[in-house]
């Protein structure tokens, strides 16, 4: 998801919106080890190695914070869902 979408949130009205075509880089250090372009509503897949990584916007954003969260940690072969947040930095 990304948002805010527009200045001021209303009740009542979405406030923020599936973050379409945003490609992601999941990096260990300095080494990026993974892309990934989300979809329809926002959707993305990737496959990594057990261990933690810093999750960025490519390119990166102008305003905004960024994508939160920041790190994800991936334990083992395990599936895991992670919802990713970006701050448009519309204020």
């Amino acid at each position: 998801m990304r948002g805010p979408t527009t200045p001021v949130c209303r009740v009542g009205m979405p406030c923020s919106e599936p973050a379409v075509g945003v490609q992601l880089s999941f990096s260990r250090g300095s080494k990026v080890v993974a892309m990934a372009l989300t979809g329809a509503g926002g959707r993305y897949s990737v496959r990594l190695p057990a261990g933690t990584y810093i999750v960025a916007q490519r390119p990166a954003a102008k305003i905004g914070t960024g994508v939160r969260p920041q790190q994800v940690r991936v334990v083992g072969a395990e599936s895991r869902r992670v919802d990713l947040f970006i701050d448009t930095g519309i204020r």
